[in-house]
């Protein structure tokens, strides 16, 4: 039997790997034939577009390693069928079940590397490529300047920044607002500056308001309007590195930032069902490649002389199916009339019943 695994194991890798290639190099072309006009319109430099096909990558194996390792069993199975390798299989006692144990075995593996590569690798790759598509596809937003930014800092703090440089940590013409705790329908006191620098100090850091003005709002306070040209803000619980996280997307996100920038959001009293959905989504989807072995094994066993046109055709008829669904749950819980975890694991759920009851029917 070990040969046999041994052997199973070999084609089914050589399949997938092979799926997977031919899938980078699509995904790659057909991007590069829609960005290449804006490329040489910012005449950006070959290792540029070199670089920023090499951050696009590990997205697309993401993406397509669930079709990947569809192909790969379709392609395997369908030759070992034809070629009547699986009727001997079968007629020397090995099961169908038996015979997809090597193909379960890798494809957890591959489901294990795939939530640490969507978790961490991936985002990380999403980030220089957005860096690259700022820098250089949109001249007019200089890469390190972020514009018209709003944050709640806490549930009875608002802060607005006109735009923020993250090389000088630097915020210009900025707003803060604190709400009256009894009522956050009223204001308490605004401050307004020119710009708020980040100072570094032996403890932690601190926010520095330069040129502005303090206006109290209760009534109980003299003073109205007290301009100043220096004021540090200590309990401004906001750092450099939080105003970059907030301005990241879900895709540049890891696994530990997403979970904290959540927290973050919820402890100002935000919406997260959007942010929830995403984190369990980057753990929900690397198991589809384990369901689409429930479907590409059987099928293949049922049409021995499947060719590579009509499996190829399958597995982009299944992973569109399974694409379509999960997008149109996603939504729902986007939306908040689904539970997040629900959200991200229904399309996973559904499919894997139609992949048990798939393999079910088939003789064994």
């Amino acid at each position: 039997m070990k040969h046999i695994d041994r052997y199973i194991s070999k084609q089914f890798l050589t399949s997938f790997f092979f799926s997977l290639l031919a899938f980078i190099i699509i995904f790659i072309l057909i991007d590069m034939m829609e960005k290449l006009d804006d490329f040489i319109d910012a005449n950006a430099p070959t290792n540029v577009v070199i670089n920023y096909y090499l951050f696009f990558t590990p997205e697309i194996i993401k993406l397509m390693t669930p079709v990947a390792v569809l192909l790969g069993a379709l392609f395997v199975t369908g030759r070992f069928s034809s070629q009547n390798e699986l009727a001997a299989m079968k007629a020397s006692g090995i099961s169908l079940y038996r015979y997809m144990l090597p193909f379960f075995i890798i494809t957890t593996v591959i489901c294990l590397l795939s939530i640490y590569f969507n978790g961490w690798t991936v985002p990380y790759a999403n980030q220089k490529r957005l860096y690259i598509e700022r820098a250089h596809l949109h001249r007019g937003n200089k890469a390190s300047l972020k514009f018209n930014l709003f944050f709640q800092v806490t549930p009875e703090r608002i802060m607005s920044v006109n735009y923020y440089d993250s090389h000088t940590k630097t915020a210009s013409r900025v707003s803060i607002i604190d709400l009256a705790k009894d009522d956050p329908t009223q204001i308490a006191q605004r401050f307004d500056a020119q710009n708020m620098i980040w100072k570094e100090d032996s403890s932690k850091g601190i926010w520095i308001l330069k040129n502005g003005k303090i206006q109290n709002f209760a009534a109980d306070t003299s003073i109205r309007i007290m301009k100043f040209a220096e004021l540090p803000l200590a309990d401004l619980l906001l750092t450099p590195t939080d105003i970059e996280k907030k301005q990241l997307t879900p895709d540049e996100m890891n696994m530990y930032e997403l979970k904290e920038f959540i927290a973050n959001q919820k402890r100002v009293g935000q919406d997260v069902a959007r942010w929830q959905v995403e984190y369990h989504f980057k753990i929900a989807f690397p198991f589809a490649s384990i369901i689409m072995i429930l479907f590409g094994i059987p099928f293949a066993c049922n049409r021995p002389r499947t060719g590579a046109a009509l499996g190829f055709g399958i597995a982009v008829a299944v992973t569109f199916l399974y694409l379509g669904f999960m997008k149109a749950s996603q939504v729902f819980g986007y939306n908040g009339d689904l539970n997040p975890f629900v959200t991200a694991w229904l399309a996973n759920f559904i499919f894997l019943i139609a992949g048990i009851f798939n393999l079910i029917r088939v003789q064994k």
